[in-house]
């Protein structure tokens, strides 16, 4: 069951209430429970109708968030037709993509196809883009039944609309890129971006030993981990180091040649996490989408040290707690997907360091 409130119907609202109140933060969507921003929503109205501040897409394209697209595989057995009719039902029941269990969605491509006279994102009617706001808040509508989609992969053809409200952010997609690898790249550029800045904090002095900064990114084989890797050395990391949970990864990403070290640890094992990234890091990035990986980030992490957690699988009571526990004097990150740049940002990385763009594309082309 997605949801046990009352269903308030679109119908219930009229079609003018959108041209006389509207949010540039998309309040006019909700339509349940009132007073909450569209991401805490249980339901939006996902009418194809804009406001005079909207965008409409015409969709292309799902990626869904990875601890989401995992949750939804597990729990169905990997049952490809169990997971699309979940997906839209979600979508049905929700006006959006947004897990109940996770309580993440993902993004999109699609190509604008309308524009309202007061929107101020810069799009125009044609412009093929990838929206860089989670589709938890985003009012979206199916309209082939996921047909081409065998519910296998985290990226799902599809064809329906969704609205982009004022202050909703999307990037125009790259002419020289595949379509497919800029939205995975897209789906997690605010990782590379967020640790290029909190590496570049520490770089520039010696942080112990080393002329810069220490860092450990577990889950350092999938997207946002080996994008987050070579940020860490562009930025001035001194030594970086890699964990993944088998030696399949560890040898794609020891032959990529990323990490000055790479190591195998189960990232939920908190003793044999830290074990294995040795001495402590100064910056510790967390890409998994697995639970239960917080205690082992923070045990693993130095004294003065950052946590980022880039991870919708992260629970923020357990790291403040177990933080607590340890007394850890760690500062704790929660990566948010947004950092100013940060598209254009993932996207030069892609295009100038081939060993991140053969391991997405190895990614995608197993998927």
């Amino acid at each position: 069951m997605i949801c046990c409130h009352k269903t308030i119907l679109p119908e219930d609202f009229p079609l003018d209430r959108m041209k006389t109140v509207t949010s540039p933060v998309g309040l006019h969507r909700v339509l349940e429970p009132a007073g909450v921003l569209p991401q805490a929503a249980h339901r939006l109205d996902n009418r194809p109708e804009i406001a005079p501040t909207e965008v409409r897409v015409a969709v292309e394209r799902l990626n869904l968030d990875a601890a989401s697209f995992r949750q939804l595989r597990e729990k169905h057995g990997g049952d490809g037709d169990a997971v699309r009719a979940e997906v839209l039902e979600i979508v049905a029941a929700r006006g959006k993509m947004h897990n109940p269990v996770t309580g993440s969605g993902g993004m999109l491509i699609g190509t604008v196809d309308a524009v309202g006279a007061a929107s101020p994102l810069p799009l125009k009617p044609g412009d093929r883009v990838a929206t860089l706001v989670s589709l938890t808040l985003t009012p979206l509508a199916i309209t082939d039944g996921l047909a081409r989609w065998d519910g296998t992969s985290e990226q799902v053809p599809c064809a329906g609309h969704a609205i982009l409200f004022a202050r909703s952010v999307a990037a125009v997609l790259p002419d020289d890129l595949d379509p497919g690898l800029a939205l995975a790249v897209l789906d997690v550029c605010g990782a590379p971006a967020l640790t290029d800045r909190v590496v570049r904090q520490y770089a520039g002095r010696v942080v112990r030993q080393y002329p810069g900064p220490r860092v450990a990114v577990i889950g350092a084989a999938g997207k946002s981990g080996s994008l987050s890797l070579a940020a860490a050395r562009r930025a001035g990391a001194a030594r970086t180091v890699g964990v993944v949970p088998g030696t399949a990864e560890r040898d794609r990403l020891a032959q990529a040649g990323l990490a000055d070290e790479v190591v195998l640890a189960d990232a939920r094992d908190p003793v044999a996490l830290a074990a294995a990234v040795g001495e402590p890091a100064d910056v510790t990035v967390v890409c998994v989408d697995v639970p239960g990986c917080e205690h082992g980030a923070i045990l693993a992490t130095g004294a003065g040290g950052t946590v980022i957690f880039f991870s919708m699988a992260t629970s923020f009571a357990a790291a403040a707690l177990g933080a607590e526990g340890l007394a850890a004097d760690v500062t704790m990150l929660i990566g948010n997907g947004f950092v100013p740049g940060h598209a254009e940002y993932a996207l030069d990385l892609v295009r100038s360091e081939p060993a991140v763009r053969g391991l997405i594309e190895a990614r995608l082309a197993a998927h």
